[in-house]
C-alpha cells in the first residue's frame, strides 16, 4: 500500500474482526476510497474556507464563502450536489461562533511550507500520511516553537478519541520534520472537527485526557 490515512485507521478500528481483514486487503489493493459523505471532495469547500480564515485570521472570509456556495446552490439542479452545497453552508454558518483565537498562539504565526516528500511517515512499517491544514512557527518567551492545526470533517462528526489520532499524527509529523529547528508545542498540535466544533490537542493525550490509539491500531493492522 502506498499510504494509510488517519481516516483509514479510524475506519479500521470501527469494523468487526472479519471485516477488518477485508478492509486491509482492499487497502493493499488501493480499492478504498472516501465515501460520499465522509471524505473526498464533499467537504472541500467548507474545510478549505475555514483553513483560509485561520491562515489569514480574517473571519469575513467565512461569509464570502457562504455567499459563493449559495450562488452555486441556486443554479444547480442535481439533488446530490444541492445537498452537498447545503451541508457545507450549514457547517460554515455554524462555525461563525467558533473562537479561532483559542486555537492560535498569542504571537504572530508564520505558516510553513509542507514538502510533499515528507507527508508520509513510516510508523512500525506502515506508511502513514500526515496532511495538517497548516504548520506554523511562532516565538514565545524567547523560544522558537512550531505547531499545526488540522481541520477535518465527517458526517455526524468524529469522536474525541478519533480526533486524538489526528492530533497524535500532527505531533509525530512535527517531531520528525521540524524539531531540529523548533520546539514542538504540544498545546498547538490541534485537530478540529469542523462538523461539531470539537477540538483535541496532543497535550490532551500527554495528560491522559484523551487515549492514545495510534500505536495499538497500527499494531493490530500489522498482526492481521
Amino acid at each position: 500500500m502506498k499510504k494509510v490515512t488517519i481516516k483509514n485507521l479510524i475506519d479500521f478500528r470501527a469494523k468487526t474482526d472479519r471485516s477488518k481483514i477485508t478492509f486491509l486487503n482492499n487497502l493493499r489493493k488501493e480499492k478504498i476510497k472516501a465515501s460520499t459523505d465522509d471524505g473526498g471532495d464533499y467537504w472541500r469547500s467548507c474545510v478549505s474556507a475555514i483553513s483560509n480564515v485561520y491562515r489569514n485570521n480574517d473571519r469575513t472570509l467565512l461569509g464570502e464563502k457562504v455567499a459563493e456556495i449559495q450562488d452555486k446552490l441556486k443554479v444547480t439542479t442535481r439533488k446530490q450536489t444541492k445537498d452537498q452545497y447545503q451541508r457545507n453552508i450549514d457547517i460554515l454558518t455554524g462555525f461563525e461562533d467558533f473562537d479561532l483565537q483559542t486555537i492560535r498562539p498569542a504571537a504572530e504565526i508564520n505558516v510553513k511550507k509542507q514538502p510533499k516528500t515528507k507527508a508520509i511517515l513510516d510508523i512500525s512499517g506502515l506508511p502513514i500520511e500526515a496532511k495538517p491544514s497548516h504548520v506554523f512557527s511562532f516565538s514565545e518567551n524567547g523560544s522558537e516553537e512550531v505547531g499545526a492545526v488540522w481541520f477535518v470533517a465527517k458526517k455526524g462528526g468524529f469522536h474525541l478519541y478519533d480526533l486524538g489520532m489526528f492530533a497524535d499524527m500532527i505531533y509525530r509529523y512535527l517531531d520528525t520534520c521540524y524539531s531540529k529547528e523548533y520546539f514542538v508545542n504540544t498545546s498547538f498540535c490541534i485537530a478540529v472537527d469542523v462538523f461539531s466544533g470539537k477540538v483535541v490537542r496532543y497535550k490532551d493525550i500527554e495528560n491522559g485526557t484523551i487515549p492514545s490509539l495510534m500505536d495499538t491500531t497500527i499494531e493490530q493492522m500489522n498482526k492481521l
